[in-house]
């Protein structure tokens, strides 16, 4: 994974930097056994709590027993001054600096690495009296400190994008999952209960007209054969539909069923988005008029307002109290609500029932 290989990376750097500092303290104090020993051990507290610090601040965490692996750091980078000449802390300084701006918000881990800068500069001119050694010292506490959490960030944000990018992929996955189950609904409903009423036709016309009774099969056929083209469309991911046609389509099948249609549309051109939401909300009210209604008649109209497209499928037969809500209608609102506009389905006071689409025109 990206993040694993930025940690690696970023753990190398920081690790060769505190090796640096290290073995430029030892190198400065192993002239003399007892500062070689005091220095050995300070140098070692220095690097375990950095290292403690740091691996939980590569991961995006705290590490155990926080806030005191920040004050072993502090206390393992300052106490050495008052144990051995020449200014210990400023080869431990700039880690606990990076240490610092990592786990404390920026704005007081900064206020604290520029006393640490004030600090270096005045023990090493104290100490040494050398200016340019004590700048260049008191100028890597803050040039550390940064790189230090900038590394530390960069491993932190490439984590997040990764896992962010794993979700969006999650995200795209169900909402296909979501689109396929909508659209297989949506589409084949209509055409398995257009097939399973010309079914029923035919199985009664075939005694006594047996040529009504061909038409029928024949137009059954026809349907099946739609439906599997719907569900290759589906797979596919194209769905593109037209108004118009599925109104036709409509109009055909409540007319064969023995239900009287009127179909008034509007002549203005909408956007493909609300074309394609008002034509699904179409189909799913004519799928639930030959399913759960006893219709006679069934009124499809569509008006412009304001800008907005409106659809009303109206028919005289409300649904039937068992027939169970589905997924067609909430469906039917996440279509609309992707074409800017909203869906609702509600019984009238004259004992029909009202499915009412309005979309941007």
């Amino acid at each position: 994974m990206v993040s694993k290989s930025a940690r690696r990376l970023a753990s190398g750097l920081i690790t060769a930097v505190s090796v640096a500092y290290a073995v430029i303290a030892l190198l400065y104090f192993l002239h003399g056994p007892a500062f070689g020993t005091t220095a050995g051990l300070a140098i070692l507290a220095v690097i375990s709590t950095h290292y403690l610090n740091m691996r939980a601040g590569l991961r995006g965490e705290r590490p155990p027993g926080f806030p005191l692996t920040l004050v072993l750091q502090a206390v393992a980078t300052y106490l050495p001054d008052f144990l051995l000449p020449g200014g210990m802390s400023a080869v431990a300084a700039p880690m606990l600096a990076g240490t610092l701006l990592v786990f404390l918000p920026l704005g007081w881990g900064g206020a604290l690495v520029g006393l640490m800068m004030l600090y270096e500069g005045a023990a090493l001119w104290m100490s040494v009296d050398l200016s340019v050694v004590t700048l260049f010292y008191v100028v890597t506490v803050p040039t550390t400190g940064a790189m230090i959490y900038a590394l530390v960030r960069f491993v932190r944000v490439t984590a997040d994008l990764e896992q962010a990018r794993a979700e969006l992929a999650d995200a795209a996955v169900l909402k296909e999952r979501l689109r396929i189950s909508r659209d297989l609904h949506d589409g084949l409903g209509r055409s398995l209960t257009a097939i399973a009423l010309k079914g029923d036709l035919a199985s009664r016309l075939v005694e006594r007209d047996p040529a009504a009774a061909r038409t029928e099969v024949h137009e059954l056929v026809q349907v099946a054969r739609e439906a599997a083209q719907d569900v290759r469309q589906v797979a596919r991911g194209y769905r593109a539909m037209s108004l118009t046609g599925e109104v036709d389509r409509a109009v055909a099948l409540l007319e064969s069923s023995g239900i009287g249609v009127q179909a008034h549309l509007a002549d203005v051109a909408v956007p493909i988005r609300s074309e394609e939401a008002l034509a699904w909300a179409v189909r799913e009210a004519v799928t639930n008029v030959l399913r759960h209604s006893r219709a006679t008649t069934c009124t499809i109209t569509t008006s412009v307002n304001g800008g907005r497209l409106r659809l009303e499928v109206a028919n005289d037969g409300a649904l039937e109290s068992s027939s169970p809500a589905g997924g067609g209608l909430t469906g039917l609102a996440e279509r609309a609500a992707q074409a800017g506009g909203s869906c609702t389905a509600t019984p009238t006071g004259a004992g029909g029932f009202l499915l009412a689409m309005e979309v941007e025109a």
